[in-house]
C-alpha cells in the first residue's frame, strides 16, 4: 500500500498544515500576438485561438469577454490562451489591432 500523504503534516497548534501551491508562470511572449484556428479534438468544430497575451489572469478574462461580446459567440480562457468560438479571425485581427496590439494571423 502506497501512501499518497506521504508529505502531509500535522501540527498540535494549528492542525493540518499544507505546502503553498505553486504559482504557475506563463512563458512571456515576443510582443506579438497570434490568433490561429484549431479544430482537432473538438470533433470539427473550429475555435480561434489568441495567444501571446502578456496580460494578468483577471485583465485576459476582461478582454475576452469584451472579444465575446463584440464576436457574439462563446468562448473561454484556458492556461493564458484565450478560445472564441468560430473563424472569427479577420475580425478578431481588426479589434486587437484598435487596441495598439501588433497582431499576426498564424497557421493555414
Amino acid at each position: 500500500m502506497t501512501d499518497n500523504n506521504s508529505r502531509l503534516v500535522y501540527s498540535t497548534a494549528t492542525g493540518r498544515i499544507t505546502e503553498p501551491k505553486e504559482v504557475v508562470q506563463r512563458a512571456k511572449g515576443d510582443g506579438i500576438v497570434r490568433i490561429q484556428r484549431q479544430t482537432s479534438g473538438r470533433k470539427g468544430k473550429g475555435v480561434s485561438l489568441i495567444t501571446g497575451l502578456d496580460l494578468a489572469a483577471a485583465e485576459l478574462e476582461k478582454l475576452a469577454a469584451e472579444l465575446k461580446k463584440k464576436c457574439g459567440c462563446g468562448g473561454s480562457v484556458r492556461e493564458g490562451v484565450i478560445e472564441i468560438q468560430g473563424d472569427k479571425r479577420d475580425l478578431l485581427k481588426a479589434l486587437l489591432e484598435a487596441k495598439g496590439l501588433k497582431v499576426k494571423l498564424a497557421g493555414g
